[in-house]
């Protein structure tokens, strides 16, 4: 399956750059259908990245590992920012002329971003399926043991993947676990989705957007765009990866949560005297949020969940405790939609930053529903290795990691 989710985003990317108008249907109605197409790839993208990383990583390590695979979005960001200045500015005398051509811009976007893809896809497909899969799933405990072996020998990072591992009996998936992790990233995306699907209405009361013409608006958007991410999305999520083994996924999400709270009442019920007094610190507050959003619950919404279930359940999980985050997505986008110009236009926008320190807080509670997984093995975590075993009389010449 690993390989597969990929070609369908790399498809779905391309079919989006290529649409057209057409008289049974209008371009919107074809890059709709394609969005939806995407999702699926980029649903099943989530846990498989998680979980696969996961499950090859030693225990002192794992964390960090896949950490640095979600940080990865934050050079995708800025790539695309970069992308869209300088196709923006490729086309600057043709969108002068008729801002039109514009559509020349958003397709090489879109199509683009394709390429990385496309780079990628060889090394997806080629990547063994995990021993732990092998052994619970497939119950190919003697092959499971042999591909743990290869692959120690072939080299993998150095660490302890067998230590601390807990025979414990297996009562299935806990409901409560995952209630805190899927409601932790329900919460966390109404709001990481309500200012990064508006993120130019934001940059617009900033000074970072609009402009006397349609290409002036685009270019500052762009470059708004690229500063905001490289000021806070950036750093927070590398941050997350160097810290996370020391301080723990729930101290971070803790702690982001709090943060959030915190600078989401300052920006909400300060909005209007803030950006009055000071765009800087309008500025400085928002970049504090990205970092806090990144080193904080957005990486680690996307790392427990990779963590804490068994192997058997534990993309599935993955994918419900994610569909969750994107469910909350839907409810922001409609949401802001609707409230954001009760008033008049944009003259909502300090209420919604309210609802989503609200959001906040209620994902430090839900937060406390999750175990602490640093420095525990996964078979601990899950209290899987029983299951694993009962009844068998094969002896693995090595554990699972």
């Amino acid at each position: 399956m690993y390989g597969v989710e990929l070609m369908i985003i790399i498809v779905a990317t391309v079919a989006q750059a290529l649409a057209g108008n057409g008289q049974a249907v209008s371009t919107w109605g074809v890059i709709t259908f394609w969005r939806v197409i995407l999702g699926v790839g980029i649903g099943g993208d989530y846990p498989l990245s998680s979980v696969i990383t996961a499950e090859f990583a030693t225990t002192s390590r794992r964390g960090a590992m896949m950490a640095a695979v979600f940080a990865m979005q934050g050079l995708g960001q800025v790539s695309a920012g970069i992308v869209a200045l300088i196709a923006t500015a490729a086309f600057q005398n043709s969108i002068r002329a008729d801002p039109a051509n514009l559509d020349y811009v958003w397709r090489i976007v879109i199509g683009v971003g394709a390429i990385p893809g496309f780079m990628a896809l060889y090394y997806r497909l080629t990547i063994p399926e995990t021993p732990r899969y092998t052994m619970d799933v497939e119950q190919k405990i003697e092959k499971g043991a042999r591909d743990a072996s290869a692959f120690i020998e072939r080299g993998a990072a150095a660490g302890d993947y067998t230590d601390n591992i807990a025979v414990a009996r297996v009562e299935g998936v806990a409901t409560r676990v995952l209630f805190g992790a899927a409601y932790s990233w329900f919460a966390l995306d109404i709001a990481w989705y309500g200012l990064g699907l508006n993120n130019s209405i934001i940059l617009n009361n900033i000074g970072f957007s609009g402009g006397s013409d349609a290409y002036t608006a685009m270019f500052n958007n762009a470059v708004g765009n690229i500063i905001i991410t490289l000021l806070g999305s950036v750093p927070g999520y590398w941050i997350s990866v160097f810290t996370i083994e020391k301080m723990g996924r729930k101290t971070i999400q803790i702690m982001g949560f709090t943060m959030l709270t915190i600078l989401f009442i300052i920006l909400g019920f300060g909005y209007h005297a803030i950006l009055a007094k000071s765009q800087a610190a309008f500025i400085v507050l928002y970049t504090f949020a990205q970092i806090f959003f990144n080193w904080g619950p957005n990486t680690t919404t996307f790392i427990v969940p990779g963590e804490v279930f068994p192997t058997r359940y534990r993309s599935t999980a993955h994918g419900i405790c994610a569909a969750s985050g994107k469910l909350g997505a839907i409810v922001s986008q409609v949401a802001f939609g609707l409230l954001k110009d009760i008033g008049g236009s944009n003259a909502w926008i300090d209420h919604l930053l309210e609802i989503f320190a609200f959001f906040m807080l209620t994902g430090i509670f839900s937060s406390l529903l999750i175990p602490e997984t640093k420095g525990k093995s996964l078979e601990e975590l899950s209290a899987e290795m029983d299951e694993i075993y009962a009844g068998s009389n094969h002896t693995a010449a090595v554990d699972p990691m």
